[in-house]
């Protein structure tokens, strides 16, 4: 057969893809199997098994001879059958290690390289360029494969494990055969040292220092003005954007399979200690690597000729530790300043991107490579005297700058799509078809080939691009790199080497080919930082390094966008490997933790210069005018004059900076890094940057306003409504300028945190303010308020202090007032209240269930009571049998809570949904008498949430129905009810002899609450009545009778003065009754109470009042 016939019939160009494509899959299988078998948490159970730890010693101490068969089984030999047939459970696993992938591979390799070899095939990486780069890779990966193969510590164990287990059921060893196959034998290969050097003139133009790129101004579209629009091509356009770190992976370990040449090859020579020179350490896969200086030395020292080579990398070695750490800083430093110009550049001219695309892959490539060499360092870094040069604060930078130029490829993609499809078909295509017009030999499969390169560019149009038409030139690529092996072989008819220009031609075309249908794949091929997930703590130290320059503070969000490229890490032949968003997640977590702590700083400042414009500060800034205007001496002697407000931002000099100046430049710089990207995806999860942001601010407001309701509960402190409402309005007043930096919905933060707020407890499970502050007002004020320290006051709306002998720690009228319940309306909204509501209707039940017992204990007298209450005589002899302080005190409560209550109520009218009033006040206003029960409830439901006052408390309805009980009647809790009534109206006598009963008109009611007890006879008649489906108007007038009965007897008692002390007092608090109750009216009252005495009881107790003007 023919050397033209094999090339043509061997198919060496599909079988390198593939089999490369493969190598990588072995590569990776086998570095999970290592990583698999060093980590105990993954590491194989029949590893460690307790009932296999003799077997396994056994194979690992006997291997490959291992006698399992035999009838001489004893103690000794603990490899018994009933110990292996686990191993058949296993099969599977240590197959696809073995046989599978090993082998396959190997064999195939080994088939392929023969085959070159007969062809006798020229590769040049300048001419064939995928041709060359794809048999060095596959070489490359092949002794990969071997390195990660002798490393797994388990091998042996693994392959006789599967070797008995093979045995066992074919009968057939394979352990002998792979142990061979362990030792890598660098002198059985038959690389192409004409492969390595054509990378002498490559290899050292890119390896240059940064001086040299700088002065040759590389990158720079504006050294060259007058050329900015020409379109940036070379003979060798795939080179120039050639990793330098695989080609120095070809040099370094393809001259050990080679070595020979090192010592007749004066090229070959220098080419190995360029390389030599760049590093220590190359990369064999992921985070795996070698150290390349000591295992040369260490192979060549086991070879006669050598000394000088050893000598040589000791001296290389040398030169790395002096100078390698300074050179890749300064390159890096140099890519810094090239990338943010060129970036620059294309942000304000995306245009240039269709002509000058080769220098945004060219700057891609060299920064990945800078990158992933400082990585690499990191973890090895050399005794050396200056450690700082492996490590650089500035990282976040670069990054930065390399993701915005693959942002720009992308979001230009339709840009550089026009500019090249114009391109091939006007240029590309005239010049592969004039270059074939020259050529003086075309074999017919050639001409087939080429033939079909011209006619498949010359079809290509700007339309295609207009109407959104998807490319595919994978099938030129392909057929390209078969032309470049029909052509590369000995004595080809067609000999691509004679031909230069045809393959600079072609190269260019691949090149234009992949920017209509490969940017992406382009991209990943240059800029590809997948490998930083392999170096988790590396990664995470150059985070924490730049985040803590100021100036890198606004290129931090360039961390979590290179895990993005993690995406890149999955193989179909090892889908196993950890895929984690954990990197990920600390990032971003971190950068909203340091952008949150600036954010809440800021506001925390605001909120304390907003405080000192409050009202409650003025008063010494007032007094300090007056005595000024009076000339008195405003300070005594040691006190220190207070600064207005606004002195803050008075300066002399604008050089000065303020700890807020720092703050803001820390904000804008953080900010910043949030506004290059909305979202990205990591492993199929999209990520979205700003919700990292918002949840921090979330959870750590949400303890901010818990912190600045000050409530201390040893001491019963909290602070006023109405101080924390400005708080918090100060706090949302600075959040909202966070739209001048980033693109935040304050609004629906805010929002969100007010509303966890409104509820007992927060998503975290924390307390909140409507916690706080219902424990506060229950057990603070209304307990107090019960004990009659503290006094309701309707004519204010509040509740203030009894008397200065009961000095409290707190002013009550500070808490109660209008503005402070609107303000705590304002801040636990309405179903903060509800949850308050819930909370007084609990005291109130306890209250309730504790008057059922006494109405229990005195019914009989009750009953008498009820019968007689007209006949003076009997009801005087049954008074004396009734203790009645004990159920007004217990009414007086509930009256209590009730007005606090209402007074809560109120301040949510017109607050939450003014538009909304209108509609359920015409709801409320259509219930009638004969409305049904279960709608009146409902709507008198939505109308109490809104604010507004309804006859019959749905919350209390709710409450006091959830009292009964199954052993409970309804006629039962009715005469209860009934009882309750008469009960209260014959106990308000009694309430005569307390020296507290007198009505203040400048309280608007009684000193010791019991004005309070109105609102509990008529809102808790209502209730109870409505739940027992009873008449509430009927049972109101039958109390009234009872109770204007046993007043009038009061006032028929003349001889005992005692009983009538404030008799006026209590006269007005049956007017009471009757006013705040809907089902009663002055008629009612008059029929059965003489006006005349309330005319006169309000005259006696205002009278103390009245002033005179003389």
């Amino acid at each position: 057969m023919s050397i033209m016939a094999m090339a043509y019939q061997q198919k060496l160009a599909e079988k390198l893809t593939i089999l490369n494509d493969r190598g990588t899959g072995v590569l990776l299988r086998m570095n999970y199997i290592k990583k698999t078998c060093l980590d105990p948490k993954l590491r194989p159970q029949y590893l460690t098994d307790k009932t296999m730890e003799a077997s396994v010693k056994y194979i690992n101490k006997k291997f490959p001879n291992i006698d399992f068969r035999g009838n001489s089984v004893s103690s000794k030999n603990p490899c018994t059958v009933e110990h292996i047939d686990p191993l058949r459970y296993v099969t599977s696993y240590l197959h696809l290690f073995t046989d599978k992938l090993f082998f396959f591979f190997q064999d195939h390799v080994y088939e392929l390289l023969n085959t070159i070899d007969a062809c006798q095939c020229f590769f040049n990486i300048a001419v064939n360029f995928d041709f060359t780069k794809n048999y060095l890779e596959l070489i490359i990966t092949y002794i990969s494969v071997i390195v990660m193969l002798s490393r797994v510590e388990d091998k042996k164990v693994l392959v006789g494990m599967y070797n008995c287990a093979h045995e066992m059921s074919n009968g057939s060893r394979w352990g002998q055969l792979l142990i061979r196959e362990f030792k890598l034998e660098w002198k059985q290969s038959s690389l192409k040292m004409i492969a390595l050097l054509s990378l002498q003139m490559l290899y050292p133009r890119r390896n240059l220092p940064a001086e040299q790129w700088r002065s040759a101004q590389l990158l720079s579209l504006l050294s060259a003005p007058a050329s900015m629009l020409d379109p940036a091509c070379c003979d060798t356009m795939a080179c120039e954007y050639l990793s330098l770190e695989v080609m120095e992976r070809w040099i370094l370990l393809g001259y050990l399979l080679c070595h020979s040449s090192l010592n007749t090859n004066q090229s070959s020579q220098e080419l190995w200690k360029m390389a030599l020179r760049s590093g220590l350490y190359l990369t064999i896969i992921r985070d795996e690597t070698i150290n390349i200086h000591k295992i040369t030395e260490d192979y060549f020292d086991g070879l006669k000729g050598y000394s000088k080579r050893i000598a040589d990398i000791k001296e290389c070695r040398e030169h790395v530790i002096v100078n390698s750490g300074a050179m890749h800083r300064e390159r890096r430093g140099f890519l810094r300043n090239a990338l943010k110009e060129l970036v620059k550049v294309l942000e304000d001219e995306p245009g240039l991107l269709g002509p000058k695309v080769l220098f945004v892959f060219m700057a891609l490539s060299f920064s990945r490579d800078e990158v992933l060499w400082l990585v690499r360092y990191s973890e090895n870094i050399p005794k050396t005297k200056t450690p700082e040069d492996y490590v650089d604060s500035q990282m976040a930078e670069l990054l930065f700058y390399m993701e915005r130029l693959r942002t720009l490829m992308t979001k230009y993609s339709r840009v550089v799509q026009r500019y090249h499809v114009q391109y091939l078909a006007q240029f590309d295509a005239l010049l592969l078809n004039d270059t074939m017009q020259n050529m003086y030999v075309c074999p017919e499969e050639e001409s087939v080939l080429m033939t079909s390169f011209v006619s498949t560019l010359s079809a290509l149009t700007i339309k295609q691009v207009e109407n959104g038409e998807e490319f595919d030139f994978r099938a030129l690529r392909l057929d390209w790199l078969r032309l470049q092996a029909y052509t590369s072989v000995s004595k080809a008819p067609l000999s691509l080497k004679e031909y230069p220009d045809l393959a600079k031609v072609m190269n260019m075309t691949q090149f234009h080919t992949k920017m209509l249908d490969n940017v992406q794949e382009m991209l990943h091929e240059t800029s590809d930082l997948s490998i930083l997930c392999f170096y988790p703590r590396v990664f995470e130290k150059m985070f924490s390094q730049s985040s803590e320059e100021v100036s890198m503070q606004r290129y931090l969000m360039s961390f979590p966008l290179a895990c993005s490229h993690f995406n890149q890490t999955v193989h179909p032949l090892c889908p196993e490997e950890k895929r984690s968003l954990r990197l990920c997640v600390t990032f971003l977590e971190e950068i909203a933790k340091q952008t949150s702590s600036v954010i809440l700083e800021i506001c925390s400042e605001q909120c304390n210069l907003n405080d000192q414009l409050l009202p409650k500060h003025c008063g010494q800034t007032i007094s300090a005018a007056r005595n000024k205007k009076q000339k008195k001496q405003t300070l005594k002697k040691g006190d220190v004059q207070r600064e207005k407000p606004g002195t803050e931002s008075q300066r002399k000099d604008r050089a000065i900076v303020t700890n807020m100046d720092k703050l803001h430049l820390t904000l804008t710089e953080l900010c910043s890094s949030f506004s290059g990207s909305s979202d990205f995806t990591v492993f199929n999860h999209i990520v979205t940057p700003a919700e990292f942001l918002t949840s921090h601010l979330e959870t750590r407001l949400t303890k901010i306003i818990v912190r600045m309701a000050h409530y201390n509960q040893t001491t019963q402190e909290i602070g006023r409504p109405s101080d924390l409402l400005a708080g918090i309005r100060a706090y949302t007043a600075s959040l909202h300028t966070l739209s001048r930096y980033l693109s935040l919905d304050v609004t629906r933060l805010v929002k969100n945190v007010l509303l966890q707020q409104t509820q007992p407890l927060d998503s975290y499970g924390g307390q909140t303010i409507t916690t706080l502050y219902t424990n506060w007002y229950l057990e603070g004020l209304l307990r107090q308020a019960s004990s009659n320290l503290i006094v309701h006051c309707p004519a204010m709306h509040c509740f203030v202090n009894q008397t200065i002998e009961n000095e409290q720690s707190f002013r009550a009228e500070e808490y109660s007032d209008i503005s402070e319940m609107q303000a705590l309306a304002e801040l636990i909204g309405p179903y903060g209240l509800k949850f308050l509501s819930e909370n007084l209707m609990w005291h109130i039940t306890s209250q309730v269930g504790e008057l059922k017992k006494l109405v229990i204990e005195n019914m009989d007298v009750l009953v008498q009571m009820r019968a007689n209450f007209d006949k003076p005589e009997v009801m005087a002899n049954l008074q004396k049998r009734l203790p009645g302080e004990n159920v007004l005190k217990r009414m007086t409560i509930i009256g209590v809570i009730l007005s606090f209550r209402a007074m809560a109520q109120d301040t949510l009218e017109d607050k939450h949904c003014p538009y909304l009033m209108g509609p359920i006040e015409n709801l409320r206003d259509m219930v009638s008498p004969d409305t049904d029960i279960k709608v009146t409830l409902t709507v008198f439901e939505l109308a109490s949430a809104a604010g507004l006052t309804c006859d019959i408390d749905p919350a209390l309805v709710a409450a006091v129905a959830s009292m009964r009980t199954d052993n409970s009647s309804v006629d039962e809790e009715y005469k209860l009810t009934c009882l309750l009534l008469v009960y209260i109206a014959v106990s308000l006598p009694i309430l005569a002899l307390d020296p507290n009963s007198y009505y203040s008109r400048h309280y608007g009611g009684h000193h010791n609450n019991i004005h309070c007890l109105a609102t509990a006879v008529n809102q808790l008649s209502a209730a109870m009545f409505t739940v027992e489906s009873k008449n509430i108007e009927q049972h109101l007038k039958e109390f009234l009778l009872v109770a204007s009965s046993t007043l009038l007897q009061l006032g028929q008692n003349v001889e005992n003065r005692v009983d009538g002390k404030n008799r006026d007092s209590i006269y007005l608090l049956l007017h009471m009754i009757v006013e705040a109750s809907p089902f009663l009216s002055q008629d009612m009252l008059e029929s059965c109470f003489p006006y005349v005495l309330l005319r006169n009881a309000y005259r006696e107790v205002y009278k103390n009042y009245i002033i005179t003007l003389g």
